[in-house]
Protein backbone atom coordinates (compact mmCIF):
# COMPACT_ATOMS: atom_id res chain seq x y z
CA UNK A 1 0.00 0.00 0.00
CA UNK A 2 1.26 3.50 -0.83
CA UNK A 3 0.86 6.22 2.17
CA UNK A 4 1.13 9.97 1.56
CA UNK A 5 3.89 10.58 4.11
CA UNK A 6 7.12 10.28 4.42
CA UNK A 7 9.19 7.50 5.14
CA UNK A 8 10.18 8.65 8.34
CA UNK A 9 6.74 9.88 9.14
CA UNK A 10 5.52 6.47 7.97
CA UNK A 11 7.91 4.61 10.46
CA UNK A 12 7.21 6.85 13.38
CA UNK A 13 3.52 5.68 13.37
CA UNK A 14 4.69 2.17 12.80
CA UNK A 15 6.49 1.63 15.97
CA UNK A 16 4.22 3.71 18.21
CA UNK A 17 2.89 0.76 20.44
CA UNK A 18 0.79 3.41 21.85
CA UNK A 19 -1.14 4.11 18.77
CA UNK A 20 -1.39 0.60 17.86
CA UNK A 21 -5.04 -0.04 19.08
CA UNK A 22 -6.09 2.24 16.26
CA UNK A 23 -5.02 0.13 13.41
CA UNK A 24 -3.13 -3.14 14.13
CA UNK A 25 -6.58 -5.63 13.43
CA UNK A 26 -7.31 -7.39 16.33
CA UNK A 27 -5.70 -5.88 18.97
CA UNK A 28 -7.10 -4.69 21.82
CA UNK A 29 -4.35 -3.56 24.31
CA UNK A 30 -0.68 -3.51 24.59
CA UNK A 31 0.50 -5.57 27.72
CA UNK A 32 4.42 -4.34 27.09
CA UNK A 33 6.70 -2.74 25.31
CA UNK A 34 10.60 -3.61 26.30
CA UNK A 35 12.54 0.22 26.25
CA UNK A 36 14.77 -0.49 23.41
CA UNK A 37 11.51 -0.97 21.17
CA UNK A 38 11.99 -1.51 17.82
CA UNK A 39 15.55 -2.57 17.90
CA UNK A 40 16.45 -5.97 17.44
CA UNK A 41 15.88 -8.43 20.19
CA UNK A 42 13.26 -6.19 21.98
CA UNK A 43 9.71 -7.50 21.97
CA UNK A 44 6.54 -6.45 22.16
CA UNK A 45 3.14 -8.28 23.59
CA UNK A 46 -0.46 -7.74 23.06
CA UNK A 47 -3.97 -9.28 23.79
CA UNK A 48 -6.50 -9.49 21.14
CA UNK A 49 -10.51 -9.41 21.44
CA UNK A 50 -11.93 -12.35 22.97
CA UNK A 51 -12.58 -13.93 19.16
CA UNK A 52 -8.95 -13.04 17.92
CA UNK A 53 -5.39 -14.02 18.56
CA UNK A 54 -5.46 -14.16 22.02
CA UNK A 55 -1.93 -13.46 23.54
CA UNK A 56 0.65 -12.20 20.89
CA UNK A 57 4.67 -11.73 21.38
CA UNK A 58 6.95 -9.74 18.56
CA UNK A 59 10.13 -10.37 18.88
CA UNK A 60 12.43 -8.15 16.75
CA UNK A 61 15.32 -10.17 14.73
CA UNK A 62 16.36 -7.66 12.39
CA UNK A 63 15.84 -3.94 11.89
CA UNK A 64 16.86 -1.22 9.66
CA UNK A 65 16.12 2.76 10.45
CA UNK A 66 13.40 3.82 7.42
CA UNK A 67 13.66 0.89 6.00
CA UNK A 68 11.92 -2.00 8.24
CA UNK A 69 11.72 -5.07 10.73
CA UNK A 70 11.03 -8.32 10.71
CA UNK A 71 9.56 -10.27 13.94
CA UNK A 72 9.45 -13.66 14.71
CA UNK A 73 5.54 -13.84 15.71
CA UNK A 74 3.86 -16.31 18.08
CA UNK A 75 0.16 -16.66 19.24
CA UNK A 76 -2.07 -18.96 20.62
CA UNK A 77 -2.14 -20.76 17.07
CA UNK A 78 0.72 -19.85 14.98
CA UNK A 79 4.68 -18.86 15.17
CA UNK A 80 5.96 -17.09 12.60
CA UNK A 81 7.80 -14.21 10.55
CA UNK A 82 6.40 -10.90 10.25
CA UNK A 83 8.09 -8.11 7.82
CA UNK A 84 7.31 -4.72 7.06
CA UNK A 85 9.42 -2.62 4.53
CA UNK A 86 9.16 1.16 3.92
CA UNK A 87 9.97 2.24 0.54
CA UNK A 88 10.05 5.96 -0.83
CA UNK A 89 8.01 6.59 -3.83
CA UNK A 90 7.09 9.92 -6.06
CA UNK A 91 4.50 11.23 -3.54
CA UNK A 92 4.76 9.20 -0.24
CA UNK A 93 6.02 5.73 0.91
CA UNK A 94 5.20 2.46 -0.14
CA UNK A 95 4.63 0.06 2.97
CA UNK A 96 4.55 -3.58 2.39
CA UNK A 97 3.66 -6.09 4.97
CA UNK A 98 4.15 -10.01 4.86
CA UNK A 99 3.56 -12.89 7.24
CA UNK A 100 4.91 -16.47 7.03
CA UNK A 101 3.86 -18.93 9.43
CA UNK A 102 3.03 -22.23 10.20
CA UNK A 103 0.01 -23.34 12.37
CA UNK A 104 1.09 -24.90 16.11
CA UNK A 105 -1.26 -27.41 16.48
CA UNK A 106 -0.93 -29.89 13.02
CA UNK A 107 -3.62 -32.23 12.40
CA UNK A 108 -3.84 -34.30 9.12
CA UNK A 109 -6.65 -31.76 8.03
CA UNK A 110 -4.10 -28.55 8.29
CA UNK A 111 -3.25 -28.12 5.22
CA UNK A 112 -6.51 -28.13 4.24
CA UNK A 113 -7.85 -26.12 6.84
CA UNK A 114 -4.93 -23.26 5.83
CA UNK A 115 -6.12 -23.31 2.25
CA UNK A 116 -9.16 -22.83 2.80
CA UNK A 117 -9.97 -20.80 5.73
CA UNK A 118 -6.89 -19.56 7.70
CA UNK A 119 -4.43 -18.38 4.48
CA UNK A 120 -7.62 -16.13 3.51
CA UNK A 121 -8.13 -14.55 6.98
CA UNK A 122 -4.53 -13.92 7.39
CA UNK A 123 -4.38 -12.07 3.78
CA UNK A 124 -7.79 -10.51 5.41
CA UNK A 125 -6.72 -9.10 8.25
CA UNK A 126 -2.92 -7.87 7.00
CA UNK A 127 -4.89 -5.92 4.27
CA UNK A 128 -6.93 -4.39 6.92
CA UNK A 129 -3.77 -3.22 9.32
CA UNK A 130 -2.34 -1.70 6.46
CA UNK A 131 -5.91 0.42 5.25
CA UNK A 132 -6.47 1.18 9.08
CA UNK A 133 -2.55 2.73 9.25
CA UNK A 134 -3.53 4.41 6.16
CA UNK A 135 -6.15 6.16 7.65
CA UNK A 136 -4.51 6.84 10.66
CA UNK A 137 -1.65 8.06 9.09
CA UNK A 138 -3.83 10.58 7.03
CA UNK A 139 -5.75 11.35 10.34
CA UNK A 140 -2.16 12.20 11.74
CA UNK A 141 -1.23 14.38 9.14
CA UNK A 142 -4.44 16.65 8.73
CA UNK A 143 -4.05 17.15 12.76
Amino acid sequence: MTVDATVHDTERLWYDTTAWDGWVDGLEHVLAVEPSWPAVGSSVSWESGPAGRGHVTERVVAYAPLEGQSLDVTDDTIEGRQGVAFTPVDGGTEVALSLEYRIRKRSIFTPLIDALFVRNAWNTSLRSTLARFAAELDHKAVK
